[in-house]
């Protein structure tokens, strides 16, 4: 397997793989050009974001500045909203749903390393897709880390930081998340 194949199967894979660097610094160029764009120019960020994801519905938007690893790996969903300055390291797949909308400042984790000092010394890591549901609301400043999946109909708090799955229709915040009280009865 190359270290492309490893790493979107889960697999231990060296980030430092030519590949990956190209990939990476192609998307670093994209999300430049779109962070710079002129805030008028709504046809450039539509064409522009069009490259940057790997999938994306009618009426997705992303208030510059946005970051991606890959963006090839993250699918958003129709009426997609987020606020400025959205981070995705995305060497996992990174789905979100419809109506879902991300407030300012936020970071969706799929990377992470080994916890063996030995095993992390040799530089390879691996990733853990994370899901995001339909009408899902995250608050600022929220960190999403690897693996997690968000139910539909949630709230995520502001400041949040989410290591665990979150079920459907609830409110969860803190650090670490935690689900508040349930806001919607399951659909």
């Amino acid at each position: 397997m190359t270290e492309r194949e490893k790493m979107l199967a889960g697999e231990p894979y060296d980030p430092g793989d030519p590949e990956l660097v190209r990939l990476r610094l192609m998307m670093r160029q994209i999300c430049q050009a779109y962070n710079n764009l002129p805030p008028e120019d709504e046809a450039g960020h539509d064409l522009l974001r069009m490259r940057m994801l790997g999938a994306h519905k009618e009426r997705a938007y992303m208030e510059p500045p946005v970051w991606f690893d890959y963006g090839v790996n993250t699918s958003v969903g129709e009426r997609f909203y987020d606020n400025f300055g959205l981070t995705v390291l995305d060497s996992a797949q990174v789905i979100i749903g419809d109506y879902v909308e991300i407030g300012p400042n936020v970071d969706i984790y799929t990377a992470t390393h080994p916890l063996d000092p030995t095993a992390r010394a040799t530089g390879l890591e691996y990733g853990k897709p994370v899901r995001i549901g339909n009408h899902v609301w995250i608050g600022g400043h929220t960190v999403i880390n690897p693996g997690v999946t968000i139910g539909d109909n949630t709230v995520i708090g502001s400041g949040s930081v989410v290591t665990r799955d979150i079920p459907a229709g609830v409110l969860a915040a803190g650090n670490p998340c935690r689900v508040i009280r349930k806001i919607v009865e399951s659909l």
